[in-house]
């Protein structure tokens, strides 16, 4: 059914639920688990380059810890599972990461924020359903 599937996190407290229903979903199919975290660009408005790479790399390292975590949540599980810090706008590098490397299934929580908080904050989750070629599994998070 499943051979990978993508778990797109940035280690919110709330975001819990979606890697617990992730890791359940690759043990149960055998899936092996991509998990992955967007350092988006637009954290770079207004900075020089310098200033920029400084933070970059303080982001690059932010997110290697996070996924270190969830990684070993998911290998105490038994799955197996593959890290990687991707850079962009967050939607495009899940939906890009997910058709460059063979993505069955993408799992990824939202807030189901609504009204004025969804138009201003946009939704990632919402965006990757419309461009994904895969199933994408949401899962509504905790309140952080």
């Amino acid at each position: 059914m499943y051979d990978d599937i993508l778990l797109p996190t940035i280690g919110s407290p709330g975001g819990e639920r979606a890697v617990a229903e992730a890791i359940d979903l690759a043990e149960l199919t055998g899936a092996r688990l991509h998990i992955l975290y967007v350092v988006e660009d637009d954290s770079r408005k207004g900075l020089s380059d310098g200033r920029w790479e400084t933070i970059r790399e303080a982001l690059r390292s932010e997110a290697r810890d996070v996924l270190a975590g969830v990684e070993s949540e998911a290998t105490a599980a038994g799955v197996e599972a593959i890290t990687h810090v991707g850079e962009g706008r967050a939607d495009e590098a899940i939906t890009d990461y997910a058709s460059e490397n063979g993505i069955d299934a993408i799992v990824m929580g939202t807030h189901a924020r609504t009204g004025v908080n969804k138009f201003l904050l946009g939704s990632v989750t919402e965006n990757v359903i419309r461009r994904a070629e895969q199933p994408v599994l949401v899962v509504r998070l905790d309140e952080d």
